[in-house]
């Protein structure tokens, strides 16, 4: 689900859910942290936030699950696949007249 600079008043509320959600957690947190200086394989990050690389890979499908971050599958030269991540663009403006509006339209 690319984020295409959608706000929150554009979202579903499943999607604004899922992106709270990704966004409540101190490790995913620090993912998109580690992840603003620019692209990085899942086990450089796994390195950098100190997290096991099946548990950053994880909280990375969750985070692109939400939209909040990207993933590619390449190749490396010497025949390994690595998966690069980076965030996509994305603003959450919550108001109660946004949440009014996503729930009933109006």
């Amino acid at each position: 689900m690319k984020n295409n600079g959608q706000n929150s008043t554009e979202l579903s509320q499943d999607q604004l859910v899922a992106r709270l959600s990704a966004l409540g957690s101190p490790q995913r947190l620090a993912l998109l942290g580690a992840l603003m200086d620019g692209r990085k394989h899942v086990s450089q990050l796994a390195r950098e936030v100190g997290m096991s690389r099946p548990l950053t890979h994880m909280h990375l499908k969750l985070l692109e699950k939400a939209g909040l971050v990207s993933g590619v599958l390449e190749v490396s030269k010497d025949g390994k696949a690595m998966k690069f991540f980076t965030v996509e663009p994305f603003i959450i403006n919550i108001t109660p007249d946004s949440i009014k509006k996503m729930l009933t339209g109006k």
